[in-house]
């Protein structure tokens, strides 16, 4: 998968925004919140929110690491030659957009369906 496949991806989900963080960082969130951030430099990689389990269990895989800064609350970075395949990332980044919605309150969720317009 690459920043454009990635993009459309996670631009298809409801009231996901993007922005630009830290220069580099291509950020996309729901409800104000990052679910995705992805480096605009070479090379390509990206960072998601995962479940305990998933989290302990992808470290374990080549160029799958803690994400910087964002570790402790248990998201992974996706770094070139990554083994993950288009569908378990499609799944993976659905999974984080559905982490971090849950934690939206109502009003914020209703606040944000409205703002994407």
């Amino acid at each position: 998968m690459n920043i454009e496949e990635l993009r459309a991806l996670c631009l298809s989900m409801p009231a996901v925004t993007e922005d630009v963080k830290w220069d580099n960082d291509l950020c996309f969130s729901v409800g104000g919140k990052m679910f995705c951030v992805a480096s605009l430099e070479p090379p390509f990689s990206f960072s998601f929110k995962v479940t305990d389990a998933e989290f302990d269990r992808l470290v374990e895989l080549t160029n799958i690491v803690p994400a910087p800064y964002l570790a402790r609350y248990k998201w992974v970075m996706a770094k070139k030659g990554h083994p993950l395949t288009s569908i378990e990332i499609e799944k993976m980044l659905w999974s984080s957009y559905t982490l971090i919605k849950s934690k939206l309150s109502k009003k914020q969720w209703q606040a944000a369906l409205q703002n994407a317009g």
